[in-house]
């Protein structure tokens, strides 16, 4: 089955990045692209006619393969209800919710992320063109999917790619060497070890460039301390999503919730294929 994006605005302005993102990605990786508009009751506030007569614009430009689709409601819940697969690539932006919605119900990207199974591109900012890629591994055993996904896009738009893997704190009585402290590779399990260098070399059989970070610390203080002092333009992580049985998401952060939320680099969440 062919993959094709599917695009959704509410017509807020700050999603106009979103939409030159997604449109840049349809040109590179030759999808077809779908621009859903949603009319909410505040559409006074976002008028989504303004961005579809830009995108179409754009479109046009780019010679892409699009077509246009409104509906009316709430972003959150069109996106719920929506019937998701794999091949379908869905772009997200900010909705402009207010900041007492937020505290009322929650940010719209965590319930996104948790009712769409299929890969979510969250773009803020349209960092283009895409030339580095940053596949986070960082002890999530749902990243194959990431890792694909990532490769692919990296081949298509000729980017570096990089792999991450943060070692968490060492929490024992034998504390590391100085020499582990320089040097947190030295940290790692076997299984993350292998699984970098399996990465790397399925980059290198796509003919991509790639190289494996490593850094020590709390995980998510350190994907978001690489993301500020490297400069990428997409990151791609795994989600725990995948396992419906996993009491994972009840006791821990989300790391790919509260990593879209604090950077502006475009996010790229993946599911894991059921086994």
């Amino acid at each position: 089955m062919k993959n094709k994006i599917l695009l959704v605005t509410n017509g807020c302005t700050e999603s106009w990045e979103t939409v030159q993102y997604a449109t840049e990605m349809a040109r590179v990786m030759k999808m077809p692209l779908t621009l859903l508009g949603v009319v909410e009751k505040m559409d006074i506030e976002h008028p989504v006619e303004d961005i579809f007569s830009r995108a179409v614009t754009l479109f046009q430009e780019k010679e892409l393969n699009y077509n246009l689709q409104l509906v009316n409601g709430d972003t959150e819940d069109i996106l719920a209800k929506r019937e998701w697969d794999e091949s379908t690539y869905l772009f997200v932006g900010p909705l402009g919710r207010s900041q007492f919605r937020h505290w009322l119900m929650g940010r719209s990207f965590r319930k996104i992320l948790e009712s769409v199974s299929s890969p979510i591109f969250y773009a803020r900012e349209a960092r283009l063109p895409i030339k580095r890629i940053l596949i986070c591994f960082s002890g999530l055993d749902n990243i194959s999917n990431a890792e694909r996904i990532g490769l692919e896009i990296g081949k298509r738009a000729g980017a570096e790619v990089k792999f991450l893997h943060v070692v968490p704190p060492v929490e024992s009585e034998s504390l590391p060497s100085m020499e582990a402290d320089k040097k947190p590779e030295k940290l790692m399990d076997r299984k993350p070890a292998k699984t970098l260098k399996k990465a790397q070399a399925h980059a290198k059989d796509e003919g991509i460039e790639s190289n494996i970070v490593v850094r020590q610390g709390n995980i998510l203080q350190q994907i978001i301390v690489e993301l500020e002092t490297q400069s990428y333009d997409l990151i791609c992580m795994g989600s725990y999503f995948s396992d419906p049985e996993n009491l994972r998401r009840h006791y821990v952060p989300n790391i790919t919730a509260e990593v879209a939320e604090a950077v502006n680099c475009p996010v790229l969440s993946v599911r894991a294929s059921p086994l």
